[in-house]
C-alpha cells in the first residue's frame, strides 16, 4: 500500500508564515522559512515594512552606541549606513549596482537582464554604489550632527519607506522580468489596493515618527516617505519599460533608492 501524499499547504498563509518569509528573505537573521508558496510570499511582503523598521532601529542603535562612546557624527553615520548592508548581506546594494549596469547598458531587455545576472559589477554599478553610499553617509552625518534622536528617526523612516516600496512593487499588474528567482516568486502577489493602502499607512507612520519634534518635522518625515515612494515608482516604471518587469535586483534597487531619497529629504530645511 502506498502512503498518502502529504497534504497541500493551506491557501491562506498565517501571520507567522508571513513574518518568517519576510525576515528570512529580506535579512540575514536565522529564521526558518517553512513555506515558499504564493500565499506565504503575499503575507511576507505585507510584513516587509516591519522588517525595514527593525533594520532602521538597528542602524540607529549602532550610530547611538558610537556617539555614546565619544565618536563624532561621521563615524556614527558610517555605522548607520553599514548596518542595513550587513543585515542584508549587501544584497540590496548588489541589486542596485546590477540594475544600474543593466539599465545603463542601453541594450535590449534580454541582454540587459543577462548583464544584471553576471557576478561582476560594471562601471555604472560602481558609480551608482559610490554616489548612493556617499549620499547616505552624508545625510546621516548631517542629522547626527543635530542630535542622535534626529538621526535615529531618519534611520527608522528610511528603513520603513525602503521596504514599503518593495511591497508596492509586488502589487498585481507588475510582472516579473524573468521566470524563477525571488522576483518571480513575489511579483504580483499583493493586491494593488492593499499595497497602496500600506504605502499610505507608511507615510502616516513616518509622519508620526517626526511628530516628536513638532508639526514641521511630522510634515517633513511624511514628505520624506512620500517622495521616497515617488522616486521608487519612477525607477519601477523605467524597469518595466526597459526590462519588462521586476527581478530580485530591481527590488534591491527600489529599496536603496527609496532609503537614499528619504534620508536626503530629511536633511533639507
Amino acid at each position: 500500500m502506498t502512503a498518502d501524499p502529504s497534504p497541500a499547504p493551506p491557501a491562506v498563509a498565517t501571520a507567522g508564515d508571513g513574518l518568517r518569509f519576510a525576515f528570512g528573505t529580506l535579512t540575514v537573521l536565522r529564521v526558518r522559512v517553512g513555506r515558499w508558496d504564493r500565499p506565504a510570499a503575499r503575507a511576507g511582503m505585507l510584513w516587509a515594512p516591519l522588517v525595514g523598521l527593525v533594520v532602521g532601529l538597528c542602524a540607529a542603535a549602532a550610530g547611538g552606541v558610537l556617539l555614546l562612546l565619544g565618536s563624532g557624527p561621521l563615524p556614527a553615520a558610517v555605522a548607520s549606513a553599514a548596518v542595513p548592508a550587513a543585515l542584508t548581506r549587501g544584497l540590496h546594494l548588489d541589486g542596485l549596482a546590477d540594475t544600474a549596469d543593466g539599465l545603463g547598458s542601453g541594450k535590449p531587455a534580454e541582454d540587459a537582464l543577462r548583464i544584471m545576472k553576471q557576478s561582476d559589477i560594471g562601471p555604472f554599478g560602481v558609480l551608482t554604489l559610490v554616489l548612493v553610499l556617499l549620499a547616505q553617509v552624508a545625510a546621516f552625518a548631517e542629522l547626527y550632527g543635530q542630535s542622535w534622536t534626529r538621526g535615529a528617526v531618519a534611520a527608522a523612516v528610511a528603513g520603513l519607506a525602503a521596504r514599503a516600496v518593495m511591497t508596492l512593487a509586488c502589487r498585481d499588474g507588475v510582472p516579473p522580468a524573468r521566470p524563477g528567482g525571488l522576483g518571480a516568486a513575489v511579483a504580483g502577489s499583493v493586491p494593488a489596493r492593499t499595497a497602496w493602502a500600506l504605502a499610505a499607512l507608511t507615510v502616516l507612520v513616518c509622519a508620526g515618527c517626526g511628530a516628536a519634534f513638532g508639526a514641521y518635522d511630522a510634515v517633513r518625515c511624511g514628505a520624506a516617505a512620500l517622495l521616497a515612494t515617488a522616486a521608487a515608482e519612477l525607477l519601477l516604471r523605467r524597469c518595466r519599460d526597459r526590462l519588462g518587469g521586476v527581478t530580485g535586483d530591481v527590488f534591491g534597487a527600489l529599496c536603496e533608492t527609496a532609503a537614499t531619497t528619504a534620508l536626503l529629504v530629511l536633511t533639507l530645511g
